[in-house]
């Protein structure tokens, strides 16, 4: 009985697949003749998969070739750059009493050193234009450098043009004030070091 019984359901699935062997192989067939049409659309377009990579070191060759070294070191090790408000105002030395952080696509925050108040979000964007992969992306460094050029060179313009929001719109306030613990770190130990090649040279 367990013979005729296993014999059985032997023949229902060899009978299933041969029913269902159509389907399955056209499907396959399917998939295999649009992934070679993608492929050969990709070639014929000359997609390089490592365009982005490229790009991204180029923005951050152009970065830290406009910014200070102290800047770029502070983008390079945090991942952020800040830039301080109002630069024109106030004596030479003096800290501004507003700044701003610049994060890679994300608004750019203003707050207050002194307190670590957070202020506002500042919404702008500098889409990638390029042909023929332009996308609404520049890399990550252009980004910063887009808005850091925007910030010095006309502050008051691009904060009136910018979508503003209070603080924890688009960015965790939690992680803004994590990342400026992180900055008064890095800042004391970048002065540690200094005062210490000084002290040796």
């Amino acid at each position: 009985m367990a013979l005729a019984l296993g014999t059985l359901a032997l023949v229902l699935i060899v009978l299933l697949w041969e029913l269902s062997r159509p389907r399955v192989s056209g499907a396959l067939e399917g998939l295999r003749s649009r992934w070679s049409a993608r492929r050969r659309a990709e070639t014929q377009m000359g997609y390089d998969p490592g365009r982005e990579r490229r790009a991204e070191l180029r923005a951050r060759a152009l970065l830290r070739s406009c910014v200070e070294a102290e800047d770029w070191a502070m983008y390079r090790d945090l991942g952020l750059l800040r830039v301080w408000g109002g630069l024109a105002a106030g004596a030479p030395g003096e800290q501004a009493a507003y700044a701003y952080l610049i994060y890679p696509h994300k608004p750019i925050v203003a707050y207050l050193p002194a307190t670590r108040e957070l202020l506002n979000e500042y919404c702008v964007a500098f889409p990638d234009e390029s042909k023929p992969y332009g996308s609404s992306r520049l890399p990550d460094s252009d980004d910063v450098l887009a808005k850091w050029m925007a910030l010095t060179g006309d502050e008051r313009r691009l904060i009136a043009d910018a979508n503003m929001h209070l603080p924890g719109r688009q960015i965790d306030p939690d992680r803004v004030r994590r990342d400026l613990a992180r900055l008064s770190v890095w800042e004391r130990e970048r002065a540690g070091q200094q005062a210490d090649s000084l002290r040796a040279a």
